[in-house]
């Protein structure tokens, strides 16, 4: 099957959209790739004046279509779907191309991908929210179908002593600043603490936390060593400041971590518990007070610990890779 993934390729390093590919190539069918996001006017630009953006759009939509003329994919996969409009959907779909939606990240803001959504052939929907939310708009064939981890680059990583001692920690989190996060990660300050991601420059003057960031952004290669080195791994999610949309997704982060070998600690997302046993394949925790005492807990156990970690990393291999997606996304396209 010849198969056209559109997604957003980051020039630094990868993101789930190459792991989609990757399993393409890797299930045996012929990939085609368009970056979505190559955008001729800087965001910047386009944030300010609508006409700009209106015009970017139509330019990347327009060389979509002349990718698929050229090259006439059996399949395209539209990954994410911000970008992509409905008209070019619809020209699509009248050369007798199948189209497939997948939408990647939490629902926020405009949601334009609810207006799209219904265009499509197949949708599925990273998180069980967006199923529900295009279900009350009255798509009620949406479909679940959370990312996952690439076994390729998600795994566990021998490290050097000096890697050892600059990436190993008693408890780790690799992720954004929100200020959520930063009130519950003060409950952790009396541990061996480290935090990267981007944004935590923004944490208050007195805040405890500024002595455990280790860095700002990471690459992929980076974030397998903290996960390799560190005792416990922290998840937490999204959650929409305004209110207005639920989150339930995991994050992918969830999915690489435990691929990686890792311990985690997971706050109680509802999609989470729907793919891992709490207590055989990670551990979840309801708030600070609950958090702290199983980040002790765990810490002093360290055979129940990697007991966890070594199922989770199973589980993660053997049900919920990015081949193990693509499959079942095709499996649903063909009618199976």
């Amino acid at each position: 099957m010849k198969i056209l993934v559109t997604g957003y390729h980051n020039p630094h390093y990868e993101t789930v959209t190459e792991y989609m590919e990757r399993a393409v190539q890797a299930l045996g069918h012929d990939l085609l790739i368009f970056d979505d996001a190559c955008h001729i006017v800087p965001g910047r630009i386009r944030s300010r004046i609508s006409l700009l953006e209106k015009a970017d759009l139509r330019h990347i939509n327009g060389r979509l279509l002349a990718r698929m003329q050229g090259t006439k994919p059996d399949l395209v996969l539209v990954t994410g779907g911000d970008r992509i409009r409905e008209e070019t959907i619809r020209a699509l779909k009248a050369k007798g191309v199948l189209t497939a939606l997948w939408t990647t990240d939490p629902p926020s803001g405009d949601w334009g991908v609810s207006r799209s959504a219904p265009f499509y052939d197949y949708v599925f929907c990273q998180g069980t929210e967006a199923v529900e939310i295009l279900e009350q708009a009255g798509l009620a064939r949406a479909r679940w179908l959370p990312v996952g981890c690439d076994p390729v680059r998600h795994r566990p990583v021998a490290l050097s002593p000096e890697e050892r001692v600059r990436y190993g920690h008693d408890v780790v989190f690799v992720g954004s600043h929100y200020p959520e996060r930063a009130a519950l990660f003060e409950r952790l300050c009396g541990f061996d603490l480290g935090i990267w991601g981007p944004g935590w420059e923004k944490l208050p003057a007195g805040s405890p936390l500024h002595r455990h960031l280790r860095g700002a952004h990471t690459a992929p290669g980076e974030w397998q060593k903290i996960y390799s080195a560190s005792r416990i791994v922290l998840a937490t999610h999204y959650h929409d400041p305004s209110g207005r949309y639920p989150v339930y997704q995991a994050s992918p982060r969830v999915f690489e971590a435990l691929a990686c070998g890792a311990f985690m600690l997971c706050d109680r997302q509802r999609d989470v518990l729907a793919l891992f046993r709490n207590g055989e394949h990670l551990v979840t925790f309801s708030d600070g007070e609950d958090l702290a005492a199983k980040v002790r807990y765990y810490l002093g156990h360290p055979g129940e610990r990697q007991v966890i970690a070594r199922k989770g990393r199973e589980e993660a291999i053997r049900r919920h890779t990015y081949a193990h997606r693509i499959e079942t996304l095709l499996d649903l396209a063909r009618g199976n």
